[in-house]
């Protein structure tokens, strides 16, 4: 109880520090915010998304990109935060002085798990907020969607989290981290649906993105927000909910692997 009770008193922590540091609100908390309203505007005038040959029905592009700018925001909030976080407490000495408190790493871990949870419910929560107000976008109102959404959400943060402790590994410095870490998370956000339209990507690289975990949050949040003939363009012609699951599910558990076993308090070679 007391690594549980150090733990959430190290997320509050953590959660002051990250609304503190403006390029990491912008960076990862608001960059999704940012991104969906410039495709919103920027692509309004080629109409509505997924119309019939008269012209009438389809989606607005701020609803079509609402639910790739939420699985990007995940893997921002999860990966590219915690990476570059990370690195940069090793590289600063950060890492080396907890080391020599009595602090728990497990404490340490429930503290960033608990900073990326809060932000990236806030984050989703403003998405939503201005797709619906700003936008007009209409949210699902049935509940099974919501709980698609929810396990979806649950399943995509924890993998982004562990993904992010084990990725905090490869920078050499803390200096170097966001140069190592950005360029990898922005081309999966390219190869994975999130910035264009997933069916129109050629099928080698639809294939080389369904290796990885990006591409099946942002098709589960597609199932969620867009109505249900849209899953006539995803790859098998459906939103294949069991693939989503299983396949973030082994992302799991390698991110959770590769973590236990590449976290250290201090580099070996430091």
């Amino acid at each position: 109880m007391n690594t549980i009770a150090l733990g959430l008193d190290r997320a509050r922590y953590e959660t002051r520090v990250y609304f503190r540091q403006g390029d990491t609100i912008f960076f990862t908390f608001l960059f999704p915010i940012v991104m969906l309203t410039i495709f919103s505007v920027a692509f309004s005038g080629l109409g509505n998304v997924g119309t019939n040959p008269d012209g009438s029905g389809g989606i607005s592009q701020a609803a079509s990109y609402l639910p790739a700018m939420i699985a990007a925001g995940i893997l921002l909030s999860g990966v590219q935060n915690l990476a570059v976080d990370i690195a940069m407490e090793r590289g600063d000495g950060t890492l080396k002085r907890l080391g020599g408190t009595p602090l728990p790493v497990v404490s340490y871990f429930i503290g960033k798990l608990g900073q990326v949870l809060v932000t990236s419910i806030a984050q989703i929560a403003l998405l939503i907020l201005i797709a619906r107000f700003a936008f007009n976008v209409e949210l699902p109102t049935d509940a099974g969607r919501w709980l698609t959404f929810a396990w979806v959400y649950l399943l995509g943060i924890m993998t982004s989290a562990v993904l992010g402790i084990a990725l905090s590994r490869i920078p050499r410095t803390g200096k170097s981290a966001t140069a190592v870490i950005i360029p990898i998370v922005l081309v999966l956000q390219f190869i994975s649906g999130v910035y264009l339209q997933f069916s129109l990507l050629p099928a080698w690289l639809q294939n080389v993105a369904s290796a990885f975990p990006l591409k099946w949050m942002a098709q589960g949040m597609r199932a969620v927000f867009l109505p249900s003939n849209f899953d006539a363009v995803e790859q098998g012609g459906t939103w294949n909910l069991p693939g989503v699951a299983i396949a973030l599910g082994i992302w799991l558990v390698v991110g959770l692997v590769a973590a236990r076993f590449t976290f250290r308090w201090i580099r070996k070679d430091s």
